[in-house]
């Protein structure tokens, strides 16, 4: 944030970071300058980060390894043997990210800001799109990668702090946002390269006011949120460069969102606070699909999507005595369709092609929790947390039919058609618990715990575990800081998921997972043992470093499409002035 000086002379501050890790060999350098006035401020900010390719751990699932790559020789795609199977080849990419904000204050009640964003990265491979073969065992794509991604923002805010009616707190936000993004991609032996450029640009609006009378907190504000969506579908024959008519992966959108809200607060007393909430939103999602005709047999031209909801909170928090809390929250909520739900034409996998579906709704869902906080002495605390969230009319890929034809071609390839549709129901329940031991000056012990369960209906109307419910997972950290040293021992773990519990639609990629026994996909579970130490040998220099997964162990995070990195060694210096 933005400092300001609080004498008659300029504050000029700043920080510096150098960075280094071994598994994918990141070199990462980040300077921001803050210069202050009494009342204006601007802060300047550029990091770049450079990452080769990831280096996965040596011990661990066959499966995971990287054996082969694809090149082009005498016009033709090869299959040649990558000379280091654990090295995801390729996986490196670039990333630079700039910001500048403006900051003024003319008296103690306003504050006006400009701030400017800009991140761009270089091109990178969609690495599990090539990693995917088909049957005979050769690659599906030889290439398959996005161009570079660019995202610029230009946001104006004000606050206004004066204690009046209608509010003692009150800020408004304009923000005008461009994303860029595309997806070149060529089937393994085919000559057509294919480039689909998506431009987004999306404006919004909002003003929220906070207010105060006694035991009662007022929260409320309005919204504006509008995206356009540009999409351009071209390719080229590699073999002598000329154009190929493909389609757009997107229809030509607009999406508008509307709300307001209001939250209330009250204490009833030190001890019982009560909360609730209400939300208004409507949205109108419109798109022309007359640039797919000629590809598509679609029955329509352009289709709209319109429809609202009114979503609410229920709270209460009660403070038992000053070393135990409960509390208790019942919510709703809904998500619109948006362009990628409605609109989009891809293929998930080869031979199965999602297709736009103009008659697509809203999903619902409807959750609850019970936590539990105490802690009995100031160097032990405990907190427990149990949830359960029911999705009503959830957005599914299910069998769908264009023009009365259950396949088209598309690619080149007759193709199964999918649609995104309200056609499921889902649950996701489970609970989570931490733990923080104080055991001697400068010592703690802290430890948190996650497990969640998920079903969801499929198409035939059986239930499966959801494909969106992770794992059972965790993080157990020991730290010692004292004067300006910081060590951290910690462990990351997660739990497995066998082929009976493993989503039909996960089933499917078995690119993805490691092989069991039988032969059939499945996510083993995985930990790492990992050390962090942070010496700050002045006032204004800091270095930090550590080993992650110490014992290089080879694993992939559940429906991942990179296996994580193997054992990584981190060095870090700051330096402030």
């Amino acid at each position: 944030a933005p400092q300001f000086s609080t004498e008659n002379k300029i504050l000029i501050s700043g920080k510096s970071v150098s960075r280094f890790s071994s598994a994918n060999q990141e070199l990462t350098q980040h300077l921001d300058v803050n210069t202050g006035w009494q009342k204006w401020s601007l802060v300047t900010s550029l990091t770049y980060s450079r990452y080769g390719d990831l280096r996965m751990g040596s011990h661990g699932p066959e499966s995971y390894l990287k054996r082969f790559m694809v090149q082009r020789i005498d016009d033709a795609d090869r299959v040649v043997e990558n000379p280091d199977p654990l090295v995801q080849n390729p996986s490196g990419y670039g990333q630079i990210n700039l910001m500048q904000k403006i900051a003024f204050r003319p008296n103690g009640q306003w504050e006006a800001g400009y701030d400017f964003h800009y991140s761009e990265t270089t091109p990178y491979a969609r690495y599990d799109r090539l990693i995917e073969t088909r049957e005979d065992g050769l690659p599906v794509s030889a290439v398959w990668q996005y161009g570079p991604q660019k995202w610029m923002m230009h946001h104006l805010s004000f606050d206004h702090n004066r204690r009046n009616i209608l509010w003692d707190k009150m800020r408004g936000r304009l923000a005008w946002q461009i994303f860029e993004e595309s997806r070149i991609d060529r089937r393994f032996n085919h000559h057509r390269l294919r480039t689909q450029l998506e431009n987004v640009q999306a404006w919004s609006a909002n003003v929220d006011g906070e207010k105060i009378w006694g035991r009662h907190l007022f929260h409320y504000g309005v919204e504006m949120v509008r995206n356009r969506v540009n999409s351009e579908g071209s390719a080229v024959d590699i073999r002598d460069g000329s154009p190929i008519a493909v389609p757009d992966r997107y229809p030509a959108s607009d999406w508008t969102s509307y709300a307001a809200y209001l939250s209330y607060r009250y204490a009833f007393s030190d001890r019982l606070l009560a909360l609730a909430g209400v939300r208004y939103n409507a949205f109108d999602l419109q798109a022309d699909f007359t640039r797919h005709l000629t590809f598509f047999p679609f029955d329509f031209t352009r289709s709209r999507i319109r429809n609202a909801a009114t979503t609410g909170q229920l709270g209460l928090v009660f403070h038992w005595n000053p070393h135990l809390k409960t509390s208790a929250h019942l919510s709703t909520g809904f998500r619109a369709p948006n362009v990628d739900d409605m609109g989009k034409i891809f293929d998930f996998v080869s031979g199965e092609v999602i297709v736009p579906n103009s008659s697509l709704q809203p999903e619902y869902a409807y959750h609850g929790e019970l936590s539990l906080v105490a802690s009995p002495g100031k160097f032990f605390q405990f907190d427990l947390t149990g949830f359960y969230s029911f999705l009503d009319q959830a957005m599914v890929r299910r069998p769908f039919r264009v023009s009365g034809q259950d396949s088209i071609f598309y690619d080149g390839v007759l193709s199964r058609v999918y649609a995104i549709q309200n056609a499921a129901f889902a649950k996701i329940y489970g609970f989570s618990a931490g733990v923080d031991i104080h055991f001697l000056p400068g010592l703690t012990f802290t430890s948190r715990y996650n497990h969640q369960w998920g079903e969801e209906e499929l198409d035939d109307g059986s239930v499966a575990r959801s494909r969106h419910a992770a794992p059972a997972f965790g993080t157990t950290r020991l730290t010692f800081a004292r004067d300006s040293l910081t060590l951290q021992w910690y462990a990351v773990y997660s739990a497995s998921v066998p082929f009976d519990d493993l989503n039909p639609e996960e089933r499917s990629k078995p690119f993805l997972y490691a092989e069991d026994g039988d032969g059939h996909p499945w996510s083993p579970g995985w930990y790492t043992l990992n050390f962090k130490a942070m010496y700050a040998f002045h006032s204004h220099w800091t270095i930090s470093g550590g080993v992650e997964n110490l014992t290089d162990r080879r694993y992939r995070p559940y429906s991942s499409g990179l296996a994580a990195p193997g054992r990584n060694f981190i060095l870090a210096i700051s330096a402030k002035f």
